[in-house]
């Protein structure tokens, strides 16, 4: 299943025409968008795309709270990732771990929870014409 799930994620990356790594900045975590691509199956009725994102948080660091405009399907490459979906407990998943969030949950708490460097391998299915994949919480003042 991971050697499939990586497999997947090399060669989309590798057959996408015109798609180049994009490095972005969240509050904590830094972003590369390693490919995308248009899928045949549709996600609530609406056209698909995958992207592949890798997530990379150095020691102590978190991403603010967000959600994500499709299902995501995650692997721990490196290090351990704590996360917190809407009213769910906290749970720590340490290297080679598989985890999955529903479309549009409340992703509250996303953090390394290691000493060393954590890096997550997230596969988001969307609708292709979702502006962005990760949505932000509006900060409270």
């Amino acid at each position: 299943m991971i050697r499939t799930l990586l497999t997947l994620a090399f060669g989309f990356g590798v057959g996408a025409v015109g798609v180049t790594a994009a490095q972005h900045e969240h509050q904590g975590a830094k972003v590369t968008t390693l490919a995308t691509r248009d899928i045949v199956e549709k996600v609530d009725g609406k056209e698909a795309k995958v992207t592949f994102q890798e997530v990379e948080w150095e020691a102590g660091k978190s991403d603010m709270p967000h959600r994500h405009t499709g299902p995501v399907f995650g692997y721990v490459l490196e290090g351990e990732f704590e996360t917190a979906l809407d009213d769910q407990p906290a749970k720590v998943f340490k290297a080679g771990e598989t985890f999955y969030e529903p479309t549009l949950s409340l992703h509250r708490v996303s953090k390394n929870a290691s000493k060393g460097k954590t890096r997550v391998l997230a596969v988001v299915l969307h609708p292709r014409d979702a502006k962005d994949v990760t949505i932000f919480e509006p900060t409270k003042k």
